[in-house]
C-alpha cells in the first residue's frame, strides 16, 4: 500500500504528523509519503524512519506576511483603514455565502488554491492507494485528488481542531467561515476520520452528521530513543539545585507565556526554559531560557531535568476539549503539571493529583501552584508510579495499533 500524508506546515515540531508517518511506515511494508510546505523556495528531504518526506515550495500560500508588517508600522491611518475594511469583509462574507454556501471559500480564500496548484500534481504523480491529510486545510486537497484518480483511493482526515472552534490565523473576517464552509464541503469524501480526543470526536460526529465517530489518537509521546539527549539545564546555564520551570511548544499570544513570565516575580529564584522552534526570537532574562527543540523521540527525556512543566494557555474553544501533545510530554517525564483551568486538562490534572491547577491570566494564581508543587513534588511525582498510573494508556505504541486498524478496514 502507498500512503501519501499531507499537513500544511514543515513537519518540523509537528510531532504527531511525525510519529503517525513513521509508524504507519512501519507496519506492513507500507510506503510512505509525507508532503509539507517548504520553510523557502526549494524542495527540502529526509527521512523520518522508513518515512520519506518532502518539503514543497509553497511560496505565497499563508499570506499577508508582508501586509501584516506593513500593516503594524502604519500607525493610524492604516487602523483606521482596517476598520473601514471590516464592514466591506462582513458584507462579502453574507454575500458570498447566500450565493456559493459552503463553496464561498473560492471567493473569500482563494489562497487554499495555491495548496491545491502545488500539492495537487506531486499526489497524481505518486499515485497513491490512500491519502492521509491532516488537519483542515489538507482535506480538501486530498479530497479532489482521490476524486481526480482513475482508481479507488480511501481518504483518512486527521481532525486535530475544532475548526468553528479555532482563533483565526489571520487578522480577516473572512478567514473562519470561509475555512469552515471549506471543511464542510469536503468531509463527506473522507472514508475514515480520526481526532485527538473523546469530546472533539463527539463534535465532529455531531456537526458534520458522520454515520460514525471518529477513532480517538491521542497525541501521546512514542517510546524514547536511546540517542544522547541534550542536558536542559546546561543549556540554560543553572545548576541541578536551582528550581527550573518548563514550558515546550508555541509562543503565539494565546499560550499564555506572558503569564508565567510575570509569575515570577513571586517566585524568587525560580527560573523558566522555554523550549520553541526558533529560540533566537525570544527576548530572554536572568531567569528566562530559550533553547531549541529536540527530536520528537527525545522530548520526555529532555523536558525531565526541570522540576514543573507549565501550560498557561487562554480559555478558547479548541483549548478546553483535548490534553494537548506537551500534556502527555511532561507526563512521561514525570514532571507535575501546573495548568491553567480549561477543561479537559484541568479536569484531568485533578482526577490524576499529577499536579495543580490554577486560574488562566492569573500570575498571582500561578505562582501559588508552582510554590504548592515546588513544596512537595514527591507528591505529585507519585503518581506515574503508582498502580493507577495513567501512562500505560498514554503511549503513541497504543495509539499506532489503532491508527493501523483503520488502514486494515480501508484496505479490505
Amino acid at each position: 500500500m502507498k500512503v501519501v500524508m499531507l499537513v500544511d506546515n514543515g513537519v518540523h515540531g509537528d510531532s504527531r504528523v511525525q510519529k503517525t508517518a513513521q509508524s504507519v511506515a512501519e507496519v506492513a511494508g507500507r510506503e510512505v509519503v509525507l508532503l509539507g510546505c517548504s520553510p523557502d523556495d526549494e524542495e527540502h528531504t529526509w527521512k523520518i524512519g522508513a518515512a520519506q518526506v518532502r518539503l514543497l515550495p509553497i511560496g505565497a500560500a499563508a499570506g499577508g506576511g508582508l501586509r501584516r508588517r506593513l500593516v503594524e508600522r502604519g500607525g493610524l491611518p492604516l487602523a483606521l483603514a482596517r476598520l473601514a475594511r471590516r464592514p466591506v469583509e462582513y458584507a462579502q462574507v453574507r454575500f458570498w455565502r447566500a450565493v456559493l454556501g459552503d463553496r464561498a471559500w473560492r471567493r473569500l480564500e482563494p489562497g487554499l488554491w495555491t495548496y491545491e496548484r502545488v500539492f495537487g500534481p506531486v499526489i497524481d504523480e505518486l499515485q497513491p492507494d490512500l491519502i492521509h491529510a491532516h488537519d483542515f486545510r489538507m482535506l480538501g486537497v486530498g479530497a479532489r485528488a482521490k476524486l481526480r484518480a482513475d482508481r479507488v483511493v480511501r481518504l483518512v482526515w486527521d481532525a486535530h481542531e475544532f475548526l468553528p472552534g479555532a482563533r483565526p490565523r489571520r487578522d480577516n473576517i473572512r478567514w473562519l467561515p470561509a475555512h469552515v464552509g471549506y471543511e464542510r464541503e469536503f468531509v463527506p469524501y473522507a472514508d475514515a476520520v480520526l481526532t485527538v480526543s473523546d469530546l472533539l470526536a463527539e463534535m465532529l460526529q455531531r456537526t458534520h452528521g458522520l454515520d460514525r465517530r471518529p477513532t480517538v489518537l491521542l497525541n501521546a509521546p512514542g517510546r524514547p530513543s536511546d540517542d544522547p539527549v541534550p542536558d536542559l539545564r546546561r543549556l540554560c546555564g543553572i545548576s541541578v539545585e536551582t528550581p527550573l520551570l518548563v514550558y515546550s511548544g508555541s509562543i503565539s499570544a494565546q499560550r499564555g507565556l506572558d503569564t508565567v513570565v510575570r509569575a515570577l516575580d513571586e517566585l524568587p529564584g525560580v527560573h523558566l526554559a522555554l523550549v520553541v522552534q526558533n529560540p533566537s526570537e525570544i527576548r530572554t532574562g536572568e531567569r528566562v531560557h530559550a533553547v531549541p527543540y529536540v527530536a520528537h523521540d527525545q522530548v520526555s527525556r529532555f523536558l525531565a531535568a526541570a522540576d514543573v512543566g507549565v501550560i498557561p494557555i487562554h480559555h478558547w474553544p479548541n483549548h478546553e476539549i483535548a490534553l494537548i501533545t506537551k500534556f502527555f510530554e511532561y507526563s512521561h517525564a514525570r514532571l507535575p503539571i501546573v495548568v491553567s483551568d480549561v477543561r479537559t486538562m484541568a479536569e484531568t490534572v485533578r482526577a490524576t493529583g499529577q499536579g495543580e491547577v490554577f486560574r488562566a491570566r492569573d500570575a498571582a494564581d500561578l505562582a501559588r501552584a508552582v510554590r504548592a508543587v515546588l513544596a512537595d513534588p514527591r507528591r505529585y511525582r507519585a503518581v506515574y508510579a503508582g498502580p493507577d498510573s495513567p501512562l500505560p494508556g498514554w503511549t503513541w505504541e497504543a495509539q499506532a495499533d489503532r491508527l493501523d486498524a483503520v488502514y486494515r478496514e480501508l484496505a479490505g
